[in-house]
C-alpha cells in the first residue's frame, strides 16, 4: 500500500517546505509515501464558491485511480488521538490494496462529487488551520503513527 497526500495549491513558506521534507524523508523508512500537489485554479474571481469547488473537485477526481481508498481531511470527519490514528493506519495496511489517498481540499472545502466519491472523512482537529499547516501536521502525525506502530520512542503517553 502507498499513502498519498493530495493537496491543492503549493506551499510557499520555506519553513513549512523544510519541515514537510524532513518528515517525508523520515517516512521513507516505514511506508511508501508521497505528496502530490494540484495547482491552484486560475482566474477564480468570476466563479461562485460552488463553481470553484466543482473545478477543484474535477482536478481531485482526475488524480484518482481504480481501487484507491479516498479519505477527505474534513472538519466534519472522524477525530482520532495519535494512537488511534496509528491503529487506523495499521488496519488500512491490511485492507487497502493499492493507494490510500488523503486529500486536503481548497479554501471552500470539497465539491459534492468529491464527497460522494470519498470512502471516509477524517479531521486532524476541530480547530481550523491554514492549508500549509495541515500538510505539515498530517505528515508529522503519519510519521508519529509509524513510530507508534514500531514501538519507537518518538511518541510519549
Amino acid at each position: 500500500m502507498k499513502i498519498i497526500l493530495l493537496a491543492i495549491g503549493k506551499t510557499d513558506a520555506g519553513y513549512f517546505i523544510d519541515a514537510i521534507k524532513e518528515y517525508t524523508k523520515r517516512l521513507e523508512h516505514y511506508i511508501p509515501f508521497e505528496m502530490q500537489i494540484i495547482p491552484n485554479i486560475k482566474n477564480t474571481k468570476s466563479l461562485t464558491i460552488d463553481q470553484h469547488k466543482e473545478k477543484e473537485g474535477e482536478l481531485i477526481l482526475k488524480n484518482l485511480q481504480a481501487g484507491d481508498h479516498l479519505v477527505l481531511l474534513d472538519d466534519k470527519g472522524k477525530e482520532y488521538t495519535s494512537v488511534q490514528f496509528a491503529n487506523y493506519i495499521e488496519k488500512k495496511t491490511h485492507t487497502v490494496s493499492k493507494r490510500l489517498i488523503f486529500v486536503i481540499g481548497g479554501p471552500y472545502g470539497f465539491s459534492q462529487s468529491v464527497y460522494e466519491k470519498a470512502n471516509e472523512k477524517l479531521t486532524l482537529s476541530r480547530m481550523t488551520f491554514s492549508h500549509q499547516m495541515v500538510r505539515l501536521i498530517f505528515v508529522e502525525q503519519l510519521y508519529r503513527a509509524m513510530t507508534i506502530l514500531n514501538n519507537e520512542p518518538y511518541h510519549h503517553e
